[in-house]
């Protein structure tokens, strides 16, 4: 049961992106798909995921670096804070205007393109494939990176 919790725990984030397809299957509004899907993400993957990220950074930087690879050091603070306060304003975009949620995406955009620049870098020039280097989150953060605004411009485009 202990090597369960600390599976959920430590791909929660990933765990979030997936679940956030589930409930905007089931949820019944609003009614577009596209719609429903882009707040769950926001609300759950990054309104949740990001926050949760933040939390490990700022208040257990030796967890969080070790399941990146990497040796804490005072950067793992600020990507805390940042990561916190993208998790905030996700979170708020979730149920707020397209316009906000634009505000929102750019600045996700942003970050897990660079996010995914500096994971790859490593991967491939450090050899690091530790799991929260190299894996699930990954995936999820480049995949998001791509998502979010196509999601966001089939809204737009319906509304």
């Amino acid at each position: 049961m202990e090597a369960l919790i600390r599976a959920i725990l430590g791909n929660l984030v990933p765990i979030l992106f997936v679940l956030s397809f589930v409930v905007a299957a089931f949820a019944g509004k609003p009614a577009r798909y596209e719609a429903r899907l882009l707040d769950w993400l926001l609300l759950l993957f990054l309104g949740i995921g990001s926050t949760w990220s933040g939390i490990f950074h700022v208040f257990f930087p030796g967890i969080a670096s070790a399941s990146i690879g990497w040796a804490p050091s005072p950067f793992e603070t600020e990507i805390g804070i940042a990561d916190i306060a993208m998790g905030v304003m996700a979170f708020l975009a979730s149920w707020r205007t397209l316009d906000f949620k634009a505000a929102v995406i750019v600045y996700v955009v942003i970050f897990h393109l660079g996010v995914t620049i500096v994971h790859v870098h490593d991967a491939v020039v450090g050899g690091n494939v530790a799991a929260n280097n190299f894996g699930l989150l990954l995936i999820s953060t480049i995949v998001s990176a791509f998502l979010l605004p196509w999601l966001y411009f089939r809204v737009r485009r319906s509304a």
